[in-house]
């Protein structure tokens, strides 16, 4: 094409554009246009003006209405004004018998509508730059028109590999398509948990267990809407399946069997988060998280342990708080044979009791009292045993054995009750 039909070209545009503009039907679209922004800026005043914030009381259901315009009052116009247009796109055509001005106008609005709404609304920087930089040129081409050419223009760069063909627009759609629905995947995944984590008439370790299938119910459905996107037929996860399965059975033993032994641990709720756990090897701490692979143990110096989940499935380990809270500890100790014994048990039961996390009173039974007794004759003194229950672990926030040491020591100096040391009678023979 030379310079001549170029110029041919763009003086028949420009005499189709100048007969557009003389033209009744024109005149028509520009007056519904009018109509419409007219309409739409005197309905957006009028229900700010009476349901917002300077807005008379109102009784009944209108409070719940007033709520709602409030809320969308910073859209409320361009909301409008797309519902207006297109009151104005069905009579200009049933009018004139055209209407491709207004829908110009009618997209424009839109664009503009999903602008103020992303603005208003959406408070992460980065979602916001991948609406103005995306959606919106998105947007922009499909009102102009645009968007099949462009397409077009963007499947027609192609790269080819052997058998595998990439197009720069099938790039483009999974890049796009695979951030949203990943945002959309992650937003939901928490928002389901919070949810049902929210849910106080179930047990914590079903709480897990249903929050665990709804993650990975969600991250399953998300790979496979973009298995979608990307051309990949279903079926062929056959073959891929087949390939994991070898690769689960040679290199990933380790991650499946803490996959799976976290799903019986959820769903056995042999363990859940709160339980004071003491493993085989001597570490021990509260469970503060439990993980499809791991469960996190805190413990009181402040450290996380993490055990692998099939720890709890191949070894023994003691659940101290899982079914019961109250515990039951001992102390051990002497006292010397010349003090008067029956009154250190008596006073030694008295300051056991008298400690207000010790579980002690007349509705709890007898083998659950606090207690005080002879429990053998030693070297150098009387052995004396206590036992008492108390709420939780003795240890962290809880030092009951610690008070109470201290306690019975101020106790002995005070009634002269002698803790004894280490004694030894040496005879000489034959001196």
């Amino acid at each position: 094409m030379d310079i001549k039909e170029i110029k041919i070209d763009l003086i028949q545009a420009l005499e189709t554009m100048q007969s557009w503009a003389q033209s009744p039907a024109f005149y028509a679209q520009l007056a519904g246009i009018g109509a419409a922004f007219l309409a739409a800026m005197f309905t957006a005043a009028f229900c700010r003006r009476l349901f917002g914030p300077g807005g008379e009381q109102t009784t009944g259901k209108m409070p719940s209405w007033r709520r709602i315009l409030n809320k969308l009052g910073a859209i409320l116009f361009p909301l409008l004004l797309v519902a207006f247009l297109g009151v104005a796109i069905n009579v200009s055509q049933s009018l004139v018998e055209q209407s491709w001005v207004i829908k110009i106008a009618q997209g424009l609005s839109v664009i503009w509508l999903i602008y103020k709404t992303i603005t208003e609304f959406v408070k992460q920087a980065a979602v916001k730059q991948f609406t103005k930089w995306i959606i919106l040129p998105i947007a922009i081409f499909y009102v102009f028109g645009w968007l099949d050419d462009v397409i077009a223009q963007l499947d027609a760069i192609r790269l080819e590999m052997g058998n595998i063909t990439l197009s720069l627009y099938a790039i483009a759609r999974v890049l796009i398509f695979g951030s949203v629905l990943f945002w959309l995947g992650r937003k939901s995944n928490d928002t389901g948990k919070q949810f049902i984590r929210g849910q106080e008439q179930l047990e914590v370790g079903t709480r897990e267990v249903f929050a665990k299938l709804f993650e990975i119910s969600v991250f399953l459905i998300i790979f496979l809407l973009l298995l979608q996107v990307m051309g990949i037929n279903i079926t062929t996860l056959a073959v891929f399946g087949g390939a994991l399965g070898v690769g689960i059975g040679f290199g990933l033993q380790a991650i499946a069997s803490n996959f799976i032994s976290g799903m019986i641990i959820l769903l056995d709720r042999s363990l859940t988060v709160g339980d004071y756990v003491e493993l085989e090897d001597g570490k021990s701490g509260t469970i503060r998280a439990l993980t499809m692979r791991s469960a996190i143990l805190e413990t009181y110096d402040g450290k996380d342990i993490v055990v692998p989940n099939e720890t709890f499935i191949t070894s023994t380990f003691v659940n101290w708080t899982h079914k019961n809270i109250e515990q039951r500890y001992s102390m051990e100790f002497q006292i010397a044979y010349s003090s008067d014994v029956e009154r250190a048990i008596e006073i030694i039961k008295d300051i056991v009791v008298s400690h207000p996390q010790v579980l002690s009173g007349p509705e709890r039974a007898l083998e659950l009292q606090p207690d005080a007794e002879i429990c053998g004759f030693g070297d150098s003194g009387v052995d004396i045993l206590v036992e008492y229950w108390m709420e939780g672990i003795d240890d962290g926030r809880n030092r009951v054995d610690a008070d109470l040491y201290m306690m019975l020591w101020k106790a002995f100096k005070e009634h002269d009750i002698e803790i004894p040391f280490p004694q030894r009678e040496v005879r000489l023979l034959n001196s």
